[in-house]
């Protein structure tokens, strides 16, 4: 496709949804310019229009052969310069945008390395709205200035995010509270902002026929009403404290109800220092593989026995502190975004990941066509789920650390897979995608915490997969003498398990010591 028939197409977008955009989003912004749909449409039709160019005049405008190193470096610069565009795109339109520049941000392996990376500082520099905003809409909701609820409020937030941020404030009553508060006009931009997102990816498809986005738009327009809401993040709180209340190590932040409303959301102020804070978790004595077991135990049993996910777990939601009692308590903050998943996923999922530990590709198959993936894009698929290669996932990836040459190589080789990958994306169960998002953020916590590859975890998982699995079986099963044998044979499969890793484990410290002499 030319830049003039791409060019054609971003104008006929333009026209057919200005109008309604700008009707919408300046009565929804309070008739601030700046905010306003066609405003923004225009900024990200723009953006789309220099990515396309830069990708057909800079990279298939020069006629290379594919395989040539040549067009691999090129195709590297391309991706960068396209992603620093996305990247002032999403930082200046803020909001929705920034929510999907951090999503692209935490597909990792699953997206050019170029894109990820580039996106990853909206994790932890999101842009930060002015204390006067904040007061704006705590005066709006809560229906008072805000200094007759606090007697403090810090004016630089504790954090920012896409749709809040959040400030250390104290109550009239000196209790200490976290308070996070919706950035003022993005209700008002939120629909406009998906639907020029839909447009836009339909445009980007016809330049790029082999990638497939409809996925994240789709993704994006579920969840974002979701974490927009608030007071459904405070009662998702309270389901998941409920649901692991008898996990001391895990603490969720108390939310008080009578300051919360769908845009203010007023929680206990704990302490603690980000989960990737190596200084501090060495400063204070914690054991980084306690930290990463610790998770790998909470997000197995979400996963795979609960079938209710925490999905936003990068390094700014999750902090770590010394406990009274000697360990490491987890604290899990902003609840937000959580996938419900179906008991029939859940046990399908649990399946294919046995599957992948058994390194049975028959197995693998089926479950995996189970998930919307088949014929032979099982083992991408594989792939794309465990972060590792096929020839690791064929060895047992339980028993294979990740070294850096297969990093190395696992980044190398999948950019040449990208239209396959974009294509499992576009097919997958759409459960899946919150799972993707939340696997790759959690591989980052240990890749930073070097505790990558634990034998530990992949027990606890697989005895979680095994619980899911067989606890199905139970449920459907209605003879006291069926029940029995499903029972039996859950306790003998996780005896099995627990004694293959023991015998892993004790052949792993046999091999240390031989070396260690």
């Amino acid at each position: 496709m030319t830049s003039l028939k791409l060019s054609r197409l971003l104008k006929y977008s333009l026209i057919g949804s200005a109008a309604i955009g700008t009707a919408v989003s300046l009565h929804g912004n309070q008739y601030q310019l700046n905010s306003i749909g066609i405003v923004r449409l225009s900024r990200a039709a723009v953006t789309v229009f220099q990515i396309g160019v830069i990708y057909k005049k800079d990279l298939y405008g020069k006629g290379l052969d594919k395989n040539s190193q040549e067009y691999k470096e090129l195709k590297s610069i391309c991706h960068k310069r396209s992603a620093e565009k996305l990247l002032e795109l999403c930082c200046t339109n803020k909001g929705t945008y920034i929510k999907v520049g951090q999503h692209l941000a935490a597909l990792d392996y699953l997206l050019p390395s170029e894109y990820v990376q580039t996106m990853k500082v909206l994790h932890s520099h999101a842009p930060t709205n002015p204390i006067e905003d904040v007061y704006k809409v705590i005066r709006e909701d809560l229906k008072k200035d805000p200094f007759e609820i606090f007697q403090t409020i810090e004016p630089e937030p504790l954090g920012t995010a896409s749709l809040a941020q959040v400030h250390k404030a104290t109550l009239t009553d000196g209790t200490v509270v976290a308070v996070k508060v919706q950035h003022p006009y993005i209700q008002g931009n939120a629909r406009v902002d998906l639907k020029t997102m839909e447009y836009l990816v339909k445009i980007m498809s016809w330049v790029f026929p082999e990638f497939k986005f409809q996925w994240l738009v789709d993704e994006t327009k579920k969840n974002i009403p979701q974490e927009l809401n608030f007071e459904q993040e405070g009662h998702n709180a309270e389901k998941v404290a409920k649901m692991f209340e008898h996990v001391e190590w895990l603490k969720i932040p108390k939310v008080i109800w009578d300051l919360t409303t769908s845009r203010v959301l007023t929680m206990e102020f704990v302490e603690g220092g980000q989960v990737n804070d190596l200084k501090y978790i060495n400063e204070h004595g914690i054991d980084p593989f306690e930290v990463s077991d610790k998770l790998g135990k909470l997000y197995s049993q979400m996963i795979f026995i609960n079938g209710f996910v925490h999905s936003d777990p990068h390094p700014g939601n999750i902090f770590v502190k010394r406990s009274e009692r000697g360990d490491c308590d987890i604290i899990l903050l902003d609840h937000g975004l959580y996938a419900n998943l179906s008991d029939e996923f859940r046990v399908e999922y649990a399946n294919f990941w046995l599957s992948i530990l058994n390194r049975d590709r028959k197995a693998m198959r089926l479950h995996s066509a189970n998930l919307g993936i088949k014929g032979d894009l099982y083992g991408l698929f594989a792939c794309m789920v465990t972060g590792r290669t096929w020839d690791t996932i064929l060895k047992g990836i339980d028993q294979q650390k990740q070294s850096k040459s297969e990093k190395e190589l696992f980044q190398r080789e999948f950019p040449n897979v990208l239209p396959q990958i974009s294509g499992v994306l576009d097919k997958v169960n759409r459960q899946m995608l919150l799972i993707f998002k939340t696997n790759d953020l959690m591989r980052g916590i240990e890749h930073t915490l070097k505790t990558s590859a634990r034998m530990g975890a992949f027990c606890v998982m697989s005895q979680c997969c095994v619980k899911s699995v067989y606890s199905e079986r139970l449920c459907k099963e209605n003879s006291k003498i069926g029940k029995f044998k499903i029972a039996f044979a859950q306790f003998w499969a996780l005896f099995k398990i627990k004694l293959y890793y023991s015998m892993l484990s004790l052949r792993q410290l046999c091999k240390l010591q031989i070396l260690s002499t």
